[in-house]
C-alpha cells in the first residue's frame, strides 16, 4: 500500500504547476526633472531652520533623496550652493518689492518710496535668515554673483528715480538726493539687522510690535524729508 500512496502523491504533485519564486522589481535609477531646483529648496529650508551655518551639500542631498555625490554635478562646492541660495533669496526679495510697488498709488512718488522701504523691512523681518544671506558678504562671493549684483544695481537705480520724481513733484525739501537715498538705506538695513541680532527686547519692542514699529520709524523718516509747503 505504501508504494501506491507515494504514486498518488507524485501524481498530485505533477498535476499542480510549480510556482516560480517571485522576484523583487528591479530598482529604478534615480531621475529627477530638476535636481538643482530641489537642492536649492532643501538648502533654503536648512537656512530657515538653522541659519546659514546649517547648510551643507551632504545634508541638502539627503533631504533631496539623492546620494552624497549627486549634488556636485550642479554645485562643486558649498560656496556654489550658497550663491545659488542667495540668488533665490534675492529673487524672492525683488518679487516682494515689485508686488508692493504695483499696489502703490500712481502720481505719488514719495508714496512709492515709502512702499519700497516698507516692503524691504517686512520681507527682511519675516525672512531674517534669508535676508542675512543676501546682505552679508561673508557667506558667498558677492563679486562673482552677477545676478545679485545686477539686481542690487537695479534696485538702487529704482530708488534714485523714485526720489528724483518726488523732488521734481515738489514732495521733498532735501536737495541732496544721494544723502536721502543712503540715509533711507541705512534706516531699513539697520532696523533689519537689529531684528536679526536680537536688539529689540532691550529697547522694549516685543516681537508682535516689531513690524508696527518699523512702519512708524519709516513714517518718521518720510516726514523728515518731505516738503512742508
Amino acid at each position: 500500500m505504501r508504494p501506491a500512496a507515494r504514486s498518488s502523491a507524485a501524481k498530485s504533485s505533477a498535476a499542480k504547476p510549480r510556482r516560480r519564486p517571485s522576484r523583487a522589481p528591479a530598482p529604478k535609477p534615480y531621475h529627477h526633472g530638476d535636481l538643482r531646483r530641489v537642492l536649492i529648496d532643501a538648502a533654503l529650508q536648512l537656512v530657515g531652520e538653522g541659519g546659514a551655518d546649517a547648510v551643507s551639500v551632504r545634508e541638502a542631498a539627503r533631504r533631496a533623496g539623492v546620494s552624497p555625490g549627486a549634488p556636485f554635478r550642479h554645485f562643486p562646492s558649498r560656496d556654489a550652493l550658497m550663491q545659488a541660495v542667495a540668488e533665490e533669496a534675492q529673487r524672492r526679495f525683488r518679487a516682494e518689492i515689485e508686488a508692493a510697488l504695483a499696489g502703490a498709488a500712481p502720481g505719488d512718488p514719495l508714496g512709492r518710496f515709502r512702499c519700497l522701504g516698507l516692503a524691504y523691512l517686512r520681507w527682511a523681518m519675516r525672512n531674517p535668515t534669508h535676508f542675512e544671506i543676501i546682505s552679508s558678504r561673508r557667506l558667498f562671493d558677492h563679486d562673482r554673483a552677477a545676478a545679485i549684483s545686477r539686481d542690487n544695481a537695479e534696485l538702487i537705480v529704482l530708488t534714485e528715480q523714485t526720489l528724483a520724481e518726488a523732488f521734481a513733484a515738489g514732495q521733498l525739501r532735501q536737495v541732496d538726493l544721494r544723502q536721502v537715498q543712503i540715509a533711507g538705506r541705512a534706516l531699513v538695513y539697520g532696523f533689519a539687522r537689529m531684528n536679526i541680532d536680537g536688539h529689540f527686547p532691550r529697547w522694549g519692542v516685543a516681537a508682535p510690535e516689531a513690524e508696527r514699529t518699523a512702519e512708524a520709524i519709516l513714517d518718521l523718516f518720510i516726514e523728515g524729508i518731505a516738503s512742508r509747503s
